[in-house]
């Protein structure tokens, strides 16, 4: 067998674009890691006052008499992350659609560990800040950072099995539908209703839109950008737009893909005759028609979910992503403040709940599942691989660092929610990496 024929597999195939996926926010990790660093370095350096002045630029924009002026940190946190949660909400869909969380068996492990991996860490933190205004932050250690952990398990390659890479990259998503959920109903302010109704306004439109067969992305983007201000004034949290918008996303082809095949075939014959003039292609008329109607034909055949899906993928991973990091990792770190972080409960409650709540969250709600009959360990996997994936669920950073903005605002209490991450983060990574590469696949059954 050649390796052309190797790379036709019908499981290659349906295994490619998760594997490009997993390539991708492994990349993208490398890249948040680098942001994080020079966040760090840069906060803590003799230019530490312009790492600070830098995110309180103003950006205006004027229109008229329109005028609509906030810092630079805003439109990082408020504005750019809505692409962010976008993105999150695509997949999301995907899954439900056709991904790990298509189906009640499918979706019951990683949903299962989702919710301990929420409901744990959530409770230590509560127990830490019991009674103090800061259990406010309780939301803060229920994220995953699916950057760095996918990212982990792409650098340990053959050691882990790629049901577990299936496992965590579902886990991670249904965390995020957990953390918009959390943000959308306990992270809202002031509620306007008269602008909550003109964003009803705009959904209804996005539904219509899709219900309707409309397929332009130009669309749903100005219909979104839309409904993102109006979620914006109305006191909502204006990055549920993002995941909103995402659901309204056409995930239908118009021709399927039998239909694609005839027309394709049929078009290369009609490029193939043409081309036995003799003219080049600038000047072959028949060639030029084939290749446009061959374009028209690629573009029913794909979904335009799929499409912003995978424009966006980069935008996010090596640009978005990158720079909310970058304008959110600075902590500065002196002997009196790493004493005082020690002796919060805010850093202990994020500290604790991340690292051992998550694990112990995910573990326990795993086995629950898989004990009560509602799901099955994936190919190869052990337990030994479930527990590193929850020391690795500790890893927050992303979204972990937006909800401590969304919980303490510029208050102190916000450096020391940022320590606590941080470290939970690095001895999360530390950790999972550590039991990952000491465990063994289980052997897989011959079909």
């Amino acid at each position: 067998m050649t390796s052309r024929t190797k790379a036709r597999l019908p499981i290659e195939r349906i295994l490619r674009p998760f594997q490009e996926f997993a390539r991708l926010e492994a990349s993208g990790g490398i890249v948040l890691l680098l942001c994080t660093l020079i966040a760090l370095a840069w906060a803590n350096s003799p230019w530490a006052e312009s790492y600070w002045h830098l995110w309180e630029t103003e950006i205006t924009i004027h229109v008229g008499r329109f005028e609509f002026s906030r810092p630079l940190h805003f439109w990082i946190n408020d504005g750019l992350m809505v692409i962010f949660f976008l993105l999150v909400g695509l997949e999301i869909k995907r899954e439900f659609l056709v991904g790990e969380l298509s189906s009640s068996r499918k979706a019951a492990l990683p949903v299962f560990a989702a919710l301990g991996g929420m409901v744990a860490p959530a409770l230590i933190y509560a127990a830490f800040n019991r009674g103090q205004a800061t259990i406010r932050g309780w939301g803060i250690p229920m994220a995953t950072d699916i950057a760095f952990s996918l990212g982990i398990l792409a650098l340990l390659g053959r050691r882990v099995p790629l049901g577990l890479k299936v496992f965590l990259a579902a886990f991670a998503i249904a965390d995020d539908l957990g953390a918009v959920v959390v943000i959308a109903l306990f992270y809202t302010g002031g509620i306007s209703w008269t602008y909550l109704l003109y964003g009803a306004g705009f959904l209804l439109a996005l539904a219509v839109a899709n219900w309707s067969g409309v397929r332009s992305l130009l669309v749903y983007s100005l219909l979104g950008m839309g409904l993102w201000w109006s979620f914006l004034l109305s006191g909502v949290h204006p990055t549920v737009a993002g995941v909103l918008l995402a659901l309204t996303i056409p995930a239908r082809t118009k021709i399927d893909a039998e239909e694609f095949l005839r027309q394709g075939r049929a078009l290369l014959a009609e490029f193939e005759a043409s081309s036995r003039d003799g003219r080049g292609i600038l000047t072959n008329e028949g060639q030029q028609s084939a290749l446009h109607a061959l374009e028209e034909a690629c573009e029913l055949v794909e979904t335009p979910l799929q499409k912003m899906e995978e424009g966006l993928h980069s935008w996010v991973a090596f640009g978005i992503m990158p720079l909310f990091a970058l304008a959110n990792a600075g902590v500065t770190v002196r002997g009196e403040n790493v004493v005082s972080a020690l002796q919060d409960p805010v850093t202990l409650g994020v500290l604790a709940g991340l690292v051992l709540g998550k694990q112990t969250g995910i573990t326990l709600f795993s086995w629950l599942a898989v004990r009560t009959g509602l799901a099955a360990l994936p190919a190869s996997v052990t337990w030994r691989h479930i527990y590193g994936v929850g020391w690795l669920g500790g890893i927050g950073f992303t979204m972990s660092l937006f909800i401590a903005h969304l919980a303490f605002g510029s208050s102190p209490e916000l450096a020391s929610a940022k320590a606590g991450i941080l470290v939970a983060s690095v001895l999360s990574g530390l950790g999972g990496t550590v039991i990952l590469r000491a465990t063994r696949a289980e052997p897989a059954e011959s079909p």
